[in-house]
């Protein structure tokens, strides 16, 4: 996947339309999940299942479904997040990772772990649309109420000119094709 515009997917357009597309065959699928600094689990779920196509139909009515109907006080978070990883990375600082490969988790609650430790492998339970890792940095444990906190990646590279490159302490634009080395 070095082309600009290429799929996140290796069949055809048509293939995917009409009968969807095995989650082997998606971009990341599988992919090992690290940790980025050394912390502390708060909270690991695993056990959800994944839808095993990416379907444009199917995949759409979930996220349409769980858009309107997901009540935070009633409803199970994996609906949302699939199998999810918590982390404290410091005080008022915690990472996020969702959408996990049911089977994947390899960390438990209470564990320490250190940075570059895998945590899980991406997947596609809960809410996706396709097979992603949902990263975020937060304020508190709890996903329903924490407040964001940016974050900037210590290193990447990122795909410019025909060339990686490669970008330290950055933040990627949404239009930039990244990775991580």
């Amino acid at each position: 996947w070095t082309r600009k515009g290429w799929p996140f997917y290796q069949i055809t357009p048509a293939q995917y339309l009409f009968f969807g597309v095995p989650l082997n065959k998606c971009y990341g699928w599988g992919q090992e999940v690290y940790a980025p600094s050394s912390g502390e689990i708060i909270k690991a779920e695993d056990g959800h299942k994944e839808r095993p196509r990416v379907h444009l139909v199917s995949d759409l009515f979930v996220a349409l479904k769980n858009a309107y109907t997901f009540d935070a006080e009633k409803d199970d978070l994996r609906s949302v997040a699939g199998n999810y990883v918590i982390m404290k990375c410091s005080d008022h600082v915690y990472a996020a990772f969702a959408h996990l490969q049911m089977g994947s988790v390899t960390v438990s609650a209470g564990q320490v772990v250190r940075k570059g430790d895998v945590l899980g492998k991406v997947g596609h339970s809960g809410n996706s649309t396709a097979p992603h890792l949902h990263f975020q940095l937060m304020d508190r444990s709890d996903m329903i109420s924490a407040k964001g906190i940016p974050c900037a990646f210590e290193q990447y590279e990122k795909f410019q000119d025909g060339e990686w490159v490669t970008v330290y302490n950055g933040v990627p634009l949404d239009t930039d094709r990244i990775r991580f080395v």
